[in-house]
């Protein structure tokens, strides 16, 4: 354990106050008690935060359901012709989906605690550089002396002032987990990754979407060859995509909620679920008051070691805008408690981020992007490989997808990749491994793969690269 010094020297060790209990949150928390400090964590909705209550584990289980619902209805293809008959109880989904939540924020507390982190419900901001005011949840008042202060308050979904989310037909993504019947036909408001995920989601489980896109095409931010694939595979599944269809409202109708666009036209569902963006929760917390420099969008702004304006103060997760991952949030935190404690730490460096977005299949991303080749960034050979003629691709009856290496001209040097299949999310680790640690693709190539297997076409792909 390094020793907490002012100017030199060693005295009692330090204070740290977490605002906040995501992944930015507590991971940070228990950096920091594990570097010997006194660590508090003030957390007003729930230890993992919306990641692990109302976003990142709860859409992905009801990804997984809605996968498996997939899977029945393809299974003729298989051979297998007795899930005809299969149906959804979106009651026990949401029931099972939620206590899944709930035991990963109890095993998150439990982490904390056993690390002799104290957890203080209630909302908390800053009464200065080094002072952290909390409204307990208990109705009484404490301010909190700290050495270090990391801001980790997340982000809340956008609500837009014509397209009122009411909690029962109107909703957001963090609402839709309160449904107890599929419905009837569902209207989703953006095509970014939540609202792709979600709306693919329902159309697993068997219930009419329509997606309504502002963009040309689905999932305008990632891989263009990626996100034509996945566009077509909605529309196979059944689902209306609506491209370059902007929403002007959403309102409730005496059977449902009517979607007006901007053109005029209109969309009838049940149920509408709005996915247009989020925006941070940094509003009330003393940031500003205390110097702390916020973007015109609210975000904190952070340099590389997740530093404020502010001596002392650290950010981390949504409420930065970096990057809205998980992982991302949790790195942010984990470096600003190194950085603020002493210890060695490198800057964040987001083009070693990997990425997924969890439609079926799923789109996995990592390093240097096709656009930044296209748009003369980055000089790199592509090597697109289909995964139609994968043989497990073929035994799985998995017809779309791809793999796709690039390599830096000259050296060889893998520098980035997309895997558009089943668990992408999975295939990627190996790309990843070999842009954070400088592999070449006939370094990759000649690592041996199982046979058969989707990563032999990772390996295929690089060795059209040598």
């Amino acid at each position: 354990m390094r020793r907490w010094l002012d100017g030199g020297v060693s005295r009692q060790q330090p204070s740290v106050v977490v605002l906040g209990g995501g992944p930015g949150g507590y991971e940070a928390a228990l950096v920091a008690a594990r570097a010997g400090a006194q660590v508090t964590v003030v957390d007003r909705d729930g230890l993992g935060g919306a990641c692990v209550l109302t976003d990142c584990v709860p859409s992905k289980a009801l990804v997984s359901t809605a996968a498996f619902m997939g899977g029945l209805r393809t299974g003729e293809t298989l051979g297998v012709r007795e899930a005809d008959d299969a149906t959804v109880d979106l009651a026990a989904v949401n029931r099972r989906i939620l206590a899944l939540a709930a035991s990963q924020s109890a095993d998150i507390g439990r982490r904390l605690t056993g690390d002799g982190v104290r957890i203080v419900r209630g909302r908390g901001a800053l009464a200065g550089p080094d002072r952290v005011r909390v409204e307990t949840d208990a109705g009484d008042d404490e301010e909190l002396a700290a050495d270090v202060v990391l801001v980790a308050t997340g982000a809340t979904p956008r609500v837009m002032p014509t397209a009122q989310p009411d909690g029962e037909r109107i909703l957001t993504w963090q609402q839709i987990y309160t449904l107890t019947e599929l419905p009837e036909k569902l209207v989703v408001v953006g095509s970014g990754v939540t609202g792709a995920e979600l709306a693919h989601a329902y159309t697993g489980l068997g219930v009419p979407v329509t997606l309504v896109s502002s963009r040309e095409r689905v999932l305008p931010g990632e891989d263009a060859d990626a996100a034509e694939v996945i566009e077509q595979v909605f529309r196979d599944d059944g689902m209306e995509v609506l491209g370059r269809s902007r929403m002007a409202s959403v309102e409730r109708t005496a059977t449902g909620v009517r979607v007006t666009l901007v053109d005029g036209r209109t969309v009838d569902g049940s149920h509408a679920l709005l996915a247009v963006g989020s925006v941070p929760q940094t509003a009330g917390l003393g940031l500003a008051e205390a110097g702390v420099e916020l973007s015109e969008s609210g975000h904190v702004v952070v340099d590389g070691v997740s530093r404020t304006s502010v001596r002392g103060v650290y950010a981390a997760g949504d409420c930065t805008g970096v990057l809205p991952l998980a992982s991302v949030a949790a790195m942010q935190g984990r470096i600003a408690m190194w950085h603020a404690l002493g210890d060695a730490v490198s800057p964040l460096r987001l083009g070693r981020v990997s990425a997924n977005v969890f439609t079926s299949p799923e789109i996995a991303t990592v390093g240097v992007s096709q656009r930044q080749i296209d748009d003369g960034e980055s000089e790199a050979d592509v090597n697109l490989l289909p995964l139609a003629t994968n043989p497990r691709a073929k035994m799985d009856s998995f017809e779309h997808g791809f793999v796709k290496v690039f390599s830096r001209k000259g050296s060889g040097t893998v520098v980035g990749g997309v895997v558009v299949a089943p668990r992408a999310s999975e295939l990627i680790y190996p790309i990843a491994l070999a842009v954070q640690n400088g592999l070449n693709v006939d370094q990759v190539a000649s690592t041996f793969t199982v046979y058969p297997s989707m990563t032999g076409s990772i390996a295929e792909a690089a060795r059209r690269l040598h």
